[in-house]
């Protein structure tokens, strides 16, 4: 599959088989992760892989019960934490770079689980505090998003996009530039 394929082809995955995913790939995505550019290549992010049956349930009260993708948590063989340093990164323009960072490093590893015939799902709403404390973390630690990974029980369709005139200018910011 080319990159635009794996892109076009890229769903939010919320029901998975309880099939294993092999340990090399999931040191694939992984490694496609730590290869995604960052602020001044500090390379903030870090990623606990939780496979442990026991490890995966302690996430599933830090999900609000209408977060449709709760119950991703208790399908999926595997759980990504992506976290990040903030400590290693920096602020420019006002921007925290770290979430950045990490963001591109966390779709790196969506894609390729894709690539892989994995699905995940890239997941928010959580209570971090929480999260943080029942898994370990440090303090100085943030948790930008938690993925599930595995092989997909589903296959959604595209949700809806924006067209490409409605969110790209050409040379100038205006309606009539497109």
């Amino acid at each position: 599959m080319d990159i635009f394929e794996t892109i076009e082809n890229r769903r939010s995955i919320r029901k998975y088989r309880d099939t294993p995913v092999e340990h090399d790939k999931i040191v694939r995505v992984l490694e496609a992760a730590r290869l995604a550019p960052s602020w001044k290549n500090y390379q903030c992010w870090r990623f606990l892989v939780l496979t442990d049956p026991d490890r995966r349930a302690l996430l599933f009260d830090a999900f609000h019960d209408k977060n449709p993708g709760k119950r991703a948590i208790g399908s999926a063989p595997v759980i990504i934490v992506v976290c990040a340093d903030p400590a290693e990164s920096g602020v420019e323009n006002g921007i925290e770079y770290y979430i950045a960072d990490t963001a591109i490093a966390f779709e790196h590893l969506c894609l390729a689980a894709q690539g892989l015939g994995l699905g995940t799902c890239w997941m928010g709403w959580y209570d971090e505090v929480y999260l943080k404390n029942v898994l370990s973390l440090p303090d100085h630690i943030r948790i930008v998003g938690i993925t599930p990974l595995g092989y997909p029980d589903q296959a959604p369709k595209q949700r809806p996009r924006k067209l490409f005139n409605e969110i790209v200018f050409f040379n100038e910011w205006s309606n009539e530039s497109r």
